[in-house]
């Protein structure tokens, strides 16, 4: 690796003489190269670091105990499962729902006080799932996601769209995590499609992250 002054003429040289990749910052740039003898061409060379990226990522998502019955972990951890816990297993990718964020762990603390076995759940506005899982794993009888992202995780049966496309009465408990500007939009489906309601996304009036069952 070297750092030096940006120019396009360098970009092109760079990418010209095989880089690794480039880091521009405020008119300066990092280059990586492979060896230490392509990088000499245009600098005093740097060593960089070896990092293990694969253990790197790892670290980056240690299990969580969510409430009194989740485990929630990334598929590639080996963490046993504490006793009288279930196993959460979300892929940390690019959808929003890790587990990480005090939001969604409410609706998972809600979710088990609520969601009894058979219920009929709908998940509204699930991205990566998390929330679909969850009401799986306390033995919900029936659970659809809808996202408007068609690229949010299909995981159970999963439409693109919202709750105003589903029937009135059709399920038990519906869960949503998306904020509360969409929630206030959606607020007449979500009290029409369902009896109960786990809402969260938003913040009460002292700033706290906030959920709430209705």
């Amino acid at each position: 690796m070297f750092s030096v002054a940006a120019s396009p003429d360098l970009l092109a040289e760079l990418y010209a003489a095989g880089t690794a990749g480039i880091i521009e910052h405020d008119g300066w740039l990092e280059a990586f190269f492979e060896d230490r003898q392509s990088a000499a061409r245009f600098g005093e060379p740097i060593e960089c670091p070896l990092v293990d990226w694969e253990q790197k990522n790892y670290d980056a998502w240690p299990p969580l105990e969510v409430g009194e019955r989740f485990f929630v972990v990334a598929p590639w951890r080996t963490d046993p499962t504490p006793p009288g816990r279930l196993r959460l297993e979300i892929d940390p990718g690019m959808q929003c729902g890790t587990g990480q964020h005090r939001c969604t762990q409410l609706c998972l603390e809600a979710m088990e006080r609520v969601i009894r076995p058979g219920d009929a759940v709908l998940d509204v506005g699930s991205g990566s799932g998390i929330l679909s899982i969850a009401a799986k794993l306390l033995g919900a009888g029936r659970v659809v996601a809808c996202d408007i992202d068609p690229e949010a995780a299909k995981i159970v049966p999963f439409f693109v769209g919202s709750a105003d496309a589903v029937r009135t009465g059709a399920f038990d408990i519906v869960v949503s995590n998306i904020g509360e500007e969409v929630l206030g939009r959606l607020r007449p489906d979500l009290e029409r499609v369902a009896r109960r309601r786990i809402l969260s996304g938003f913040q009460d009036e002292s700033g706290e992250w906030a959920c709430v069952i209705l």
